[in-house]
Formats: structure tokens, C-alpha cells, sequence
């Protein structure tokens, strides 16, 4: 099957909003219990630095974007990665082509450091950070409550070599 990655689009909402309550459902992608509407989605991530992959259907089965840490103007350059796919398509290197794709980008955008938390159970997405220039920081340690159980988050960060 053939994937194309383009600039998301707001007709895209459903499809974006679908595949992460998909990431909900599963449990290790997020600590959110449910999927924003699409006006609070937008809202919360920059407007430049979003893709989305599609099929040979033109179907969207995965989304990149990136979320501010902090309004603050010193760390304008500092940003959250968000990376989901759809249950269907997941394995077979997407995820890593849109980490790619959402490197180059931020970088031309300016952005001299991307940040992701994520869940030490999520092996997959630590292992694309790792493939691609992350590197842990740390473990945050019960961060937070989720379903009645305390969940740690693997905090993993890239500084561009080129910002």
C-alpha cells in the first residue's frame, strides 16, 4: 500500500479526533479520557507543523503535530510532539516517516527543541524517538492517576543541531 504525507487540513478533523480517541482507547498514548471536539483540539497545538499520512484511499490514518510547552516567549522554541495512527496501519514505519517529516518542519519553523512524554509501556514510540535523536532525560515517577493506577512518563527531548 502506498502513503502520501500532506499539510493537515481542518477537513481532516474527524479523521484526526477518530484516531485519537484510538490512542485513548489503547490506553498508552495519552493521560486525556476523552477526545477534545475539534475547536479545543486546534486551539491547543500550533498552527504550522501538522501532517497527516493517507492511504492510497486518501483515507487519514495518521496525524504529527506540535503543542506549546509554555506561552512564555522564552521557550517559543520549545514544543510537545504528537504523533497517533490509526490501529490499522500501525507497525509499518509511519510513524517514524511522520517524526521525519515533523523534524524537518520544525526546524524550518524554528523550533530548536521538541519534547514527548511518553508512557514506558508505549516501547514503539520510545524507540522511534531514540531512532531519531531523542534522547531520555528522564522518568517522571507517578505523575499522574489514570484508570486507578499511577502512571510514569519517560520524558524524551531532541535539540536541533541546525537552531
Amino acid at each position: 500500500m502506498n502513503y502520501e504525507i500532506r499539510r493537515m487540513k481542518s477537513a481532516d478533523s474527524h479523521s484526526v479526533i477518530s484516531i485519537f480517541k484510538q490512542g485513548i482507547d489503547g490506553g498508552n498514548a495519552t493521560f486525556d479520557k476523552d477526545a477534545p471536539n475539534w475547536e479545543n483540539w486546534d486551539v491547543g497545538f500550533f498552527h504550522n507543523c501538522r501532517w497527516v499520512v493517507e492511504d492510497e484511499n486518501e483515507n487519514v490514518v495518521g496525524w504529527a503535530a506540535l503543542k506549546p510547552v509554555s506561552n512564555r516567549e522564552c521557550f517559543k522554541g520549545v514544543a510537545e510532539v504528537s504523533i497517533y495512527l490509526d490501529n490499522s496501519v500501525q507497525g509499518r514505519g509511519l510513524g517514524s516517516v511522520l517524526m521525519k517529516k515533523l523534524i524537518l518542519d520544525s526546524e524550518e519553523q524554528g523550533f530548536w527543541t521538541l519534547q514527548s512524554g511518553i508512557f514506558p509501556e508505549n516501547e514503539a514510540s520510545i524507540a522511534i524517538h531514540s531512532k531519531l535523536g531523542f534522547r531520555i532525560v528522564g522518568t517522571r515517577e507517578k505523575l499522574a492517576e489514570m484508570d486507578g493506577r499511577w502512571r510514569d512518563i519517560v520524558l524524551m527531548e531532541r535539540r536541533s543541531a541546525v537552531i
